[in-house]
């Protein structure tokens, strides 16, 4: 005898859950492969150059046979984290002059004083523009990949040869002080250091003081060969407060008074038999930022950077009229300034040549003829040594010396193209690395025309060739041609894709939408036939609409442009869907207020994309100059503060009655209920008394602020990892069988939001009470209109718009609050929010709570109560709504396929993409 239907549909359903957690699994590896094939980085090689590494003989001449002996004795490198170029170049340079400009104004005058032994450059960075990729790239010499963003929070030791090896290797003694980044790279390689943690960007002056406490006593001492003092500064106030800010302009103005200190100090002690008689001093930064103060991406504002050179002792300037192509301006004092431009993957040859170290193997940029000759060892004939083939003036002996330098330069990038070529995977296309191969013959073929059309050894004497001012420019262009050209290749080319991995995770993919598909359809059998036939005919014109949107927006992440404006694409989708709601209700003449609530809704979110509420609102401080200054004209600038500074808490306390009230309704049990009740209060006055204590309208004693900035943002986390814990016990040991099941759900969604929410809230900052009555408000017309629908309807089926409606929003929430997917969008400051000193997992979590919160984790476990309006045997919302975002994340990936070697794929790390519109830019001057 057969079980009766009620247990065959009982057992039916168990299975469900099985079955979804089974497509989760392959899902899951279905993104790890599709990632591990798409987020490479190039193959680095672990070779190392060294001292007695030659050409081949008779491949170049004898000046070329070796590496190029040492033109400084010392070198002192400043470097100014997040170094905007407008921060160091004369605003005159510039179109509009703003509060942060001309506040160096000894690194300016030097340049205009002393124009052959102090120059400014604009220094151009390869994204991605953080730190820890900076740093690699230039010291290694190479093209940093995108990828290892990821561990822009944990160094790993760098083993690629780079100019640290190279320096410690040729019994070079490196001194560092600063940022503890360095001694995460190279843990190994400095004789003595003064590390700083760096990563608490609330922190202005922790490093900046241990910098400033050591580096004027390390310049009169005689124990090292580089000096490498790295400030934060900068960087951290433009995290925190903008660049157009007092904290700002006070560091940029406090850098001006060290860096006149450093350079008095280095003046004084470069006599002859001097300390400093051949020391060349670097003040440089590693990267931009933007005016929020966001550095990461591509943008001209976080690539553009500046370099600034000085030696105390005066070269010739005869190089400058024939190798300059600087643009020059006249600063505030009438001065003429000329600012060169060079990128920074040209740093690490440069240092190698100017201290006489092998140029590290990896190296692939060229040395920089501006900055090398800057150091007047480069014009000692009897330092940088002679050969039979010398030319009678300084110009000549110099520019052959160069033209020496880049054919070691030349031959060493050529060895590590050969290498490799033969050690990557896939390599270079075959016939860029033809076209490479033959610019190096030619080069060298003009290299040996040249000696013999320079130097006759017939008669053993040496003759001056009437062509010979012409020979040598063009074989260094010849040289730097070559090497120019590779590092165009290198940058086109650079990034490996494992195809493979890349397809067999977009056919995993697509096997899981197909399965779940099958699923939907097997589940809609439950439906008794009779409720069937009704929603065959009156769901199909909200499903295909559902459809269509979901299609739309999976399309538009084939095209460049929406790809990049995602946030607005998804705010048009939904405002699109609300509009059709709005029209239908009027079609029959039933208006729905929830339709009109929710359009005004999106138009409020549409304003907050475009203004960015965190970004606008980084402190609750407005200046004259604020964005919002214009509507807080209205009011006076105090009364604006103290409103921006009221009006949270306020929100604050509507938010948190509005959870409580319906946790009051939504949780039955009444220990639990009590546990979360409690548990939720406090949480939410620790968030109010943490932005309390931060505003200057109370008087707190040093306790209290401590306690509020510190203390209160942990008893939210652990409250809310308390919660989760004691949900899970509650789930696993309460007999909770003789509840419905859409009760048990309820109650879990309930407990897991009232865990979840304050943490994001206290992360999210003062707009978080905002953005939080925006969710609500979303979700409350969302579930007002379901139960319309049900009544009407009378059918166990879910309305599709909805869940796609609710996934749209959680998309423009995420932009409404300052994020945006790049490398810049990531909020650092919210991973120091309750502590000062960094840990990788801790501060990693907190920054993937804030990135994540209200984009996917609040609306995840929001899904269950908008399915509970029309809760039947089935959840046919919450499988539709997997079976939409899966079907989305399957046109996103293979969209990424098709397009990976577009130009659109490097948009967000290509500076020459915004540079035209950009008054930073190379054609600003």
């Amino acid at each position: 005898m057969s079980p009766p239907a009620s247990r065959r549909r009982r057992s039916r359903l168990l299975s469900w859950p099985l079955l979804f957690v089974a497509i989760l699994v392959v899902h899951s590896l279905a993104v790890y492969l599709f990632t591990r094939g798409f987020l490479l980085t190039r193959t680095e090689l672990d070779l190392h150059s060294s001292r007695d590494d030659r050409p081949p003989q008779g491949d170049v001449s004898t000046g070329c046979a070796s590496w190029p002996p040492p033109a400084v004795d010392r070198l002192v490198i400043v470097v100014l984290d997040a170094l905007r170029f407008d921060f160091v170049a004369p605003s005159t340079f510039f179109q509009e002059k703003h509060p942060w400009m001309d506040k160096l104004q000894v690194l300016q005058k030097l340049a205009a004083n002393e124009k052959t032994s102090a120059r400014i450059f604009k220094a151009l960075a390869d994204p991605p523009t953080t730190s820890l990729q900076r740093l690699k790239a230039l010291t290694t010499g190479g093209l940093p990949t995108f990828i290892d963003v990821g561990n822009s929070f944990g160094a790993p030791a760098i083993v690629e040869d780079n100019i640290m090896h190279q320096l410690v290797k040729n019994g070079k003694r490196v001194v560092m002080m600063g940022d503890d980044t360095w001694i995460q790279l190279y843990p190994e390689h400095f004789n003595k250091s003064f590390p700083y943690p760096s990563f608490n960007v609330k922190d202005l002056d922790t490093v900046d003081n241990g910098v400033i406490e050591h580096l004027l006593p390390s310049l009169h001492k005689n124990d090292w060969d580089v000096l490498i003092a790295h400030f934060l500064g900068v960087d951290h106030a433009g995290h925190i407060f903008g660049v157009d800010s007092t904290p700002m302009i006070q560091k940029l103005e406090q850098y001006n008074q060290i860096l006149e200190g450093v350079i008095d100090t280095l003046r004084s002690l470069s006599k002859p038999g001097g300390t400093h008689e051949n020391t060349l001093l670097l003040v440089m930064g590693d990267h931009g930022q933007t005016l929020n103060g966001d550095h990461g991406g591509g943008t001209a504002e976080e690539v553009e950077t500046s370099l600034f050179a000085w030696s105390p002792k005066t070269p010739p300037d005869a190089v400058l009229s024939v190798l300059d192509d600087s643009s020059c301006n006249v600063d505030l004092h009438g001065e003429e300034v000329c600012i060169s431009t060079m990128q920074q993957l040209d740093f690490a040859a440069t240092i190698s040549a100017l201290l006489g170290i092998p140029f590290p193997f990896g190296s692939i940029g060229h040395v920089n003829p501006e900055l090398y000759a800057l150091s007047t060892g480069t014009w000692d004939n009897q330092r940088m040594g002679t050969n039979a083939c010398t030319s009678q003036n300084d110009l000549e002996s110099w520019m052959r010396r160069y033209a020496e330098v880049l054919c070691v330069n030349c031959w060493q990038v050529k060895r590590y193209i050969d290498q490799y070529s033969a050690t990557s995977v896939i390599g270079f296309p075959s016939e860029d690395l033809q076209h490479i191969m033959n610019l190096y013959s030619r080069a060298q073929a003009n290299w040996s025309a040249s000696l013999r059309t320079t130097c006759s050894s017939d008669t053993g004497s040496q003759e001056k060739s009437e062509g010979e001012g012409s020979v040598l420019p063009q074989q260094i262009d010849a040289y730097t041609d070559f090497l120019q050209t590779f590092a165009k290749l290198a940058r086109s080319a650079w990034t490996e894709f494992d195809l493979w991995s890349m397809s067999m995770g977009l056919l995993l993919m697509i096997l899981t939408v197909i399965i779940q598909s099958c699923t939907l359809v097997k589940l809609n059998t439950i439906c008794q036939p009779s409720d069937q036939k009704r929603a065959g005919s009156s769901i199909i014109p909200k499903l295909s609409f559902a459809f269509a949107l979901v299609v739309i927006r999976a399309a538009s992440f084939l095209s460049n442009s929406y790809i990049l404006a995602e946030g607005r694409v998804a705010n048009f989708l939904l405002a699109t869907s609300c509009i059709t709601s709005v029209w239908h209700s009027m079609v029959k003449g039933k208006f729905r207020i929830e339709n009109l609530v929710f359009l005004l809704l999106n138009i409020f979110a549409r304003f907050g994309i475009e203004i960015g509420m965190s970004k606008q609102l980084p402190a609750p401080a407005i200046t004259k100059d604020h964005s919002v200054s214009a509507f807080c004209k209205i009011f006076g600038v105090n009364s604006c503060n103290i409103l921006l500074e009221i009006f949270p808490i306020i929100s604050l306390a509507i938010v948190a009655y509005i959870i409580l009230k319906w946790l009051s309704h939504a949780i039955h049990q009444r220990f639990l209920k009590y546990f979360v009740l409690c548990g939720t209060m406090v949480s939410y006055v620790s968030i109010a008394f943490h932005w309390a204590s931060e505003t200057t309208l109370f008087l707190h004693s040093g306790t209290v602020q401590e306690f509020g900035r510190s203390l209160a943002p942990r008893f939210v986390y652990a409250i809310g990892g308390l919660s989760l814990a004691v949900s899970a016990l509650y789930r696993i040991f309460s007999p909770a069988d003789h509840l419905k099941m859409n009760i048990r759900i309820t109650i879990l969604s309930a407990v897991m939001l009232c865990s979840w929410s304050p943490t994001i809230l206290i992360l999210l900052g003062r707009q978080g009470p905002f953005v939080a009555l925006i969710c609500m408000t979303g979700a409350w017309c969302i579930i007002k209109l379901q139960q319309k629908h049900q009544r009407e309807s009378e059918l166990c089926v879910a309305d599709p718009v909805s869940v796609t409606q609710w996934s749209l929003l959680a998309v423009c929430l995420f932009y409404l609050t300052g994020h945006w997917c790049t490398f810049d969008g990531l909020r650092y400051g919210a991973a120091f929010i309750g502590f000062d000193h960094f840990h990788i997992i801790r501060q990693g979590l907190l920054l993937s709570i804030d990135t994540f919160g209200v984009s996917h984790i609040l609306p995840i476990l929001s899904l269950p109560f908008i399915g509970m309006v029309w809760y039947n045997t089935t959840s046919k919302d919450n499988k539709l709504n997997g079976v939409i975002l899966n079907n989305i994340t399957q046109v996103v990936n293979t969209a990424t396929l098709a397009i990976k070697k577009k130009p659109i794929f490097w948009k967000r790390f290509d500076y020459t993409n915004s540079t035209n519109d950009n008054p930073l830019s190379g054609r600003a001057y």
